[in-house]
Formats: C-alpha cells, sequence, structure tokens
C-alpha cells in the first residue's frame, strides 16, 4: 500500500527538506470559503492538508479550533459535507494528501465501514482520531488500513518508552508528536526539547516524525522542522481565519488570503531550516 501521505514524504525526503502540514476545520467559517481555503493551502506552501472533522466535544483542542468547529456546525456541516469538500477539491488537485482529523463519535455514528468506503472514494489518504487508544485498533485502525488508508497515531511527552511500541505498532503515514503537554494552541513549541523525543521514536519505527502543537510563527516552524521530518501547524492558522471575519462570524474579502498569507509565510519558515541545515 502506497499512499499519497507516502509518496508525499518520499519526494520529500529526496529534495532534502522537511514536510510543512497545515491544519483547518472543514467548513470553517462556511463550505464556500473553506474549499477556497482548502484550495489555497497546496499553492501557498502546504505539502499535507490535515482537515479537521467538526464536532461538538473536541478534548484536545484548544479555544481556537473549539471555535472553528462550532462555526463550521453552526452553518450546518457535517461528516458527508466534509467528505463532498474533499471530493470538489479533488478535482483540481490530486498529489496533496489529505488527512481528517478528530474524534471517534461521528464516524461511529457514520458507520465505520461505509465511512472507509466513502472516505477512500472522496480522496481521503488518512485518519488521525485522537481519542482512540491503540486497544481499541479493531475499532476503526485495523480497518482503515485495510482500506487502504494511513492511520497515524499521535506520541506525546508522556509517552514512554513502555507506551510507545503499542502507540506505534500499527500506525502508518508518520507519526504526529505533540510538542507540548495540552491542548492545541496552549503555549509554543520548544524546538531544543523535541530533538530527544523524536530520535526516541525513531529508533522505534521508521516513519516520518511530524511536530505539532504550539507552533504559530515562521521561526518557530524552522526551528521544529530542523529537528523533524515535518512541522503542523493549525491554531495559528484558524486565528488568522478568525481574525478576517466579520462582527456576525462570516466570512470577508480578506478571509482567504489571510489563511494562504501565513501559510505562505510558515512555508518558508519550514523551507529555510533545510536551507540552514545544508
Amino acid at each position: 500500500m502506497t499512499t499519497r501521505i507516502d509518496t508525499r514524504f518520499a519526494e520529500l525526503k529526496q529534495a532534502g527538506r522537511s514536510a510543512f502540514v497545515t491544519f483547518v476545520m472543514a467548513g470553517d467559517p462556511d463550505p464556500a470559503t473553506s474549499l477556497e481555503i482548502i484550495k489555497a493551502l497546496p499553492k501557498s506552501g502546504a505539502d499535507v492538508i490535515e482537515l479537521g472533522m467538526p464536532f461538538t466535544d473536541p478534548m484536545a483542542d484548544g479555544p481556537s479550533i473549539q471555535a472553528a468547529g462550532l462555526r463550521a456546525l453552526k452553518v450546518g456541516m457535517t461528516l458527508k459535507k466534509t467528505l463532498d469538500l474533499v471530493r470538489d477539491f479533488r478535482k483540481d488537485d490530486n498529489a496533496t494528501p489529505i488527512v481528517l482529523m478528530g474524534y471517534y463519535n461521528p464516524i461511529y455514528i457514520y458507520g465505520v465501514d461505509k465511512f472507509l468506503v466513502d472516505a477512500k472514494a472522496a480522496g481521503i489518504d488518512g485518519l488521525i482520531i485522537v481519542d482512540l487508544p491503540p486497544e481499541e485498533d479493531d475499532e476503526l485502525c485495523l480497518p482503515t488500513m485495510k482500506a487502504g488508508l494511513n492511520f497515524i497515531r499521535l506520541a506525546t511527552p508522556t509517552t514512554d518508552d513502555k507506551r510507545l511500541p503499542a502507540v506505534l505498532a500499527n500506525t502508518s503515514g508518520f507519526v504526529y508528536y505533540v510538542a507540548i503537554t495540552g491542548i492545541t494552541g496552549a503555549a509554543a513549541a520548544d524546538a531544543t526539547a523535541i530533538s530527544e523525543p523524536v530520535a526516541r521514536i525513531k529508533r522505534h519505527i521508521k516513519l516520518p516524525v511530524c511536530v505539532g502543537f504550539g507552533i504559530r510563527t515562521p521561526e518557530n516552524a524552522r526551528d521544529i522542522a530542523s529537528h523533524a521530518d515535518g512541522a503542523v501547524v493549525g491554531t495559528a492558522l484558524v486565528d488568522a481565519l478568525k481574525d478576517s471575519l466579520d462582527a456576525e462570524g462570516r466570512a470577508t474579502a480578506k478571509t482567504v488570503n489571510a489563511v494562504a498569507e501565513l501559510t505562505a509565510a510558515l512555508a518558508q519558515g519550514v523551507k529555510g531550516a533545510q536551507q540552514a541545515a545544508k
């Protein structure tokens, strides 16, 4: 099984640089604007797109991403509409990997088997489901891999060597290392503190390791990317989107550009890490 994720990381390794992974919430602030934002991300330098599945009880997300999910739900976003969004994106872009990130409940309600068939058909490449531990791999992880999609697991600062093999056992695509203890957007990631855990994960598995949570600036992205195979940015992009909305929370003429311009600046930061390393 080779997914777009596998292909993209192989290409980046060949080019000698880290990946820039972007997160935005599907349907935020409305489906049409969301599609334009997603289309703009690869053109602005995103290598991989994580697309949030709006959910009412997002326990790992900070206030910014919680608010984004609520904005999307308010305009009627559903899991089916999220897949439709990806299907529309794929009409013009069949290369950029898309990972759905979120919680198990919407998938469980949708029906696992039906969801995996529909997700594959829509052009999804992988899943990050933050509330399913390895002990529940039969529930979704193994069916996902059997369907030809990557199942990407989170490792955290509290994942010790005893726990790590279980976390990594059925992981594919890449490993997502959470740089901080806590929710998204809660603190700045410390580049100097991630070298050891990234190296420790790599001793257990040959997959790329991407680092996220707490990356907000091009400089921060560059520093993180110099120690990992990828830097993941979500809250900063979601905040840029939010700051462009009108008083009623609706998109303005500035919304798509606000996200695209920050994406481009962060992408330069990630690419700068490799230039400095050469």
